[in-house]
């Protein structure tokens, strides 16, 4: 199966969220995992380490980006916005519906 968004064929996973997104090139350091949370469950003591330690590189880039690092700023704004994101998977097993399974009203 060949997926397309817009005129353009995704190749694969990265290059599908980036044309989905609009974004012309997703920061490369970015460890989208520590910003949004995994797709598979995770304790609550691994959440809270993931999530100070996300706090700590938010704060090292964006004080790098006041700095005069202006791709760190950009990166510190995207991986604060990534903080209040949920993986659609995640978000689609946790409201317990299947795609396609929902009836019309």
């Amino acid at each position: 199966m060949r997926t397309y968004i817009g005129n353009h064929q995704a190749l694969n996973a990265a290059e599908f969220e980036e044309l989905a997104l609009g974004f012309d090139a997703l920061p490369l350091g970015i460890d989208r995992d520590l910003f949004r949370g995994p797709l598979t469950p995770e304790l609550p003591e691994e959440r809270a380490a993931r999530l100070d330690v996300a706090r700590e590189v938010i704060k090292e880039l964006a004080a790098q980006g006041e700095g005069g690092d202006e791709v760190a700023a950009w990166d510190a704004l995207y991986a604060d916005a990534l903080t209040r994101t949920v993986p659609f998977l995640r978000a689609a097993r946790s409201t317990g519906r299947s795609a396609g399974t929902e009836e019309a009203a």
